[in-house]
């Protein structure tokens, strides 16, 4: 069975399919995730720097932003959002209630609001907003800063297919996409939102076994780290399910069974799986408190 592969274009989201440099659009947040968005989208012209404008909570970190991006930055939420087309809603999600209450007096059916904060389902922000207002929900994960993220997008009550494409041509900028029903996006949390940190273990124990047996600490980390890439990018670019291509690195009487053999007995695999369940789990109990 293969796996979905240049998952932009499955999902009918190609890089290119949709434009968005014409758009107006406020950043709400511009901090970890929105600062990433805000620079990869400026400097890949994808966003113009007269139509873009963000807010962050202090003024000393405002002015700090605006020169550093070349766009206002500024702290008043209701004021970024007036003349948008699209709001960007990076903030914490406990504040995200709150936020949407500041704004929903200039916001309108005609804009598309876009929210990466995670466990807040687009129900609530329908309803902190009190009008018929597309919402798309995203989830990308930190490896969007250097252009190779993932981001889950599923899309609200009065949101289209448009409105989708939009999100998915912002997104794809600092990655690829993938659309789903909004009852996966939990697991999508405990899964591609969490998994770094998941892998970044995994590399630092494989760098550790290099170390073990006599490589230098910072080759060992090269050797895992791009091993990890590449055996990445060949499940993306062939489609093949991973256990076919484990098999393929798997000769018979060979090294590799042996480590295989010590990862099974350690009970790499059920750990893994897991951790993304209770990753997944939490998810769900920071949605509902």
């Amino acid at each position: 069975m293969k796996i979905l592969h240049n998952i932009g274009q499955e999902s009918g989201t190609s890089k290119m399919a949709f434009d968005v440099s014409g758009k107006r659009v406020a950043v709400l947040g511009a901090g970890k995730i929105g600062g990433i968005l805000l620079k990869a989208l400026l400097e890949k012209g994808r966003l113009s720097p007269q139509s873009t404008v963000a807010t962050v909570q202090h003024d000393d970190r405002a002015g700090a932003l605006a020169e550093k991006l070349g766009i206002p930055v500024g702290t008043d939420n209701l004021a970024a959002v007036r003349k948008a087309d699209i709001v960007l809603v990076c903030v914490k999600p406990p504040v995200v209630q709150e936020v949407m209450e500041q704004i929903r007096a200039k916001v309108s059916k005609k804009q598309l609001i876009v929210s990466v904060a995670a466990s807040v389902p687009t129900s609530q922000i329908e309803k902190a907003l009190a009008h018929e207002v597309p919402v798309i929900r995203a989830m990308p994960n930190t490896p969007c800063l250097l252009g190779c993220g993932m981001t889950a997008l599923c899309k609200g009550k009065y949101a289209d297919a448009r409105h989708v494409e939009t999100a998915c041509a912002l997104f794809n900028v600092v990655g690829k996409t993938v659309v789903v029903d909004e009852k996966h996006m939990d697991a999508v949390t405990g899964l591609s939102a969490s998994g770094p940190a998941y892998i970044y273990i995994i590399l630092e124990s494989l760098a550790e076994g290099g170390v073990k047996v006599g490589l230098p600490r910072d080759v060992a980390t090269l050797l895992a780290a791009q091993t990890a890439l590449g055996a990445a990018t060949v499940v993306l670019e062939t489609g093949d399910h991973p256990a076919l291509l484990k098999d393929a690195v798997t000769t018979p009487a060979g090294c590799t069974i042996d480590g295989i053999m010590e990862l099974e007995e350690g009970k790499l695999r059920v750990t893994l799986i897991k951790a993304v369940v209770k990753a997944t789990q939490r998810a769900k109990e920071l949605a509902y408190g």
